[in-house]
């Protein structure tokens, strides 16, 4: 039976991969107010896809031992994922949307490891749910701010409204954690896979990141062309 704290050592031992997932370009960018709308529709389209994935093999091991203490319906995240999708791409969403070529890695991960080692499935609920739970409400004011939304559609992904208090169910959930039967090596494969989440995380944002690119460079030229335009109506006019 493992005696060290499976919370602290996710928390230590992630530490230099959420960093890096902070510092990714697209990441930088939202935490910076720079939000394309075609972007992040992309993204909520692919963490739908994460999800239905994370939620499906979660339900089918509810009762596994590393499992149960940590299953919280709660903190599901498709059905606000559903909505946000209608508003971005209509009631035919659904036949719209497809995953990434790195969200389908992601995904086929998250089934591969629910197959064969269910208690990792651990890793990739505390790596989402938790750093959502964490940052929602920050994440949520910066979207609705950068894409100029009227109203309370477009970021029910960071609702969590079966929740009434974040810090009490993140303490929660963490010490559900700590109750985990789990072996040295199995906390030790956990805190990996943890690592091989953000990864994973990772690579969607810099898919994302190379889209927003594409945008500014668009937008660059548009300007640039504008410009000369511009310029050859006033040589003309002279």
């Amino acid at each position: 039976m493992a005696i060290n704290s499976l919370a602290n050592e996710l928390r230590e031992g992630t530490t230099k991969s959420h960093s890096m997932a902070e510092n990714v370009g697209f990441v930088k960018s939202f935490l910076g107010g720079v939000v394309d709308k075609k972007s992040y529709r992309k993204l909520v389209a692919n963490l739908y896809f994460v999800y239905c994935a994370i939620e499906e093999e979660l339900l089918t091991h509810k009762n596994h031992p590393a499992i149960q203490p940590i299953y919280f319906t709660e903190l599901n995240r498709k059905t606000s994922l559903s909505e946000d999708l209608i508003y971005y791409y209509g009631p035919d969403w659904l036949s719209l949307i497809e995953p990434s070529p790195a969200t389908k890695i992601y995904i086929e991960r998250i089934h591969n490891i629910g197959h064969k080692q269910p208690e990792l499935l651990v890793a990739h609920s505390y790596t989402r749910y938790l750093g959502d739970l964490s940052g929602g409400k920050i994440l949520k004011k910066i979207a609705r701010g950068a894409m100029n939304l009227s109203d309370e559609r477009g970021t029910k992904f960071y609702d969590f409204e079966q929740i009434t208090d974040d810090t009490i169910f993140k303490n929660k959930y963490r010490s559900a954690l700590d109750t985990l039967p789990l072996s040295d090596e199995q906390v030790k494969n956990i805190v990996a896979e943890a690592n091989i989440s953000f990864n994973l995380n990772m690579k969607m944002f810099e898919e994302l990141n190379a889209s927003l690119l594409k945008i500014a460079t668009m937008l660059l030229a548009n300007s640039i062309q504008k410009f000369r335009a511009k310029q050859k109506s006033t040589i003309a006019a002279d």
